[in-house]
């Protein structure tokens, strides 16, 4: 099975998220662990893949280039936290605060 688009005769709906039903029936159907890719570009997206056990990882490909601090606003969006090297800290938006998980920001 591919939807790697290989053939001009495949006809593939490019939907958001068009490649996670692939990856719940090869994990139906073999048990194995999967992972979903194919136009995941909201974080509530690639949770609700994970959660509803449509695969068990979500790869990113072209939010990442587009976005490359994707997973830091995911983390705020789904009200997560994440590491980040001290020179981040002071960068944490106001609307995101708390998504560094441990920032300690104070006076000299």
């Amino acid at each position: 099975m591919s939807s790697g688009g290989i053939s001009p005769r495949q006809q593939i709906p490019i939907d958001p998220g068009y490649q996670a039903p692939l990856a719940q029936a090869v994990r139906e159907a073999t048990g194995l662990p999967t992972m979903a890719v194919g136009r995941i570009t909201e974080a509530q997206q690639a949770e609700a893949i994970v959660t509803e056990g449509r695969a068990d990882l979500v790869v990113l490909a072209r939010a990442l280039l587009w976005n490359p601090h994707w997973p830091r606003h995911a983390a705020a969006a789904l009200g997560a936290q994440v590491k980040a090297p001290p020179q981040y800290w002071r960068s944490e938006p106001r609307d995101a605060r708390g998504v560094f998980a441990n920032a300690v920001i104070g006076q000299r």
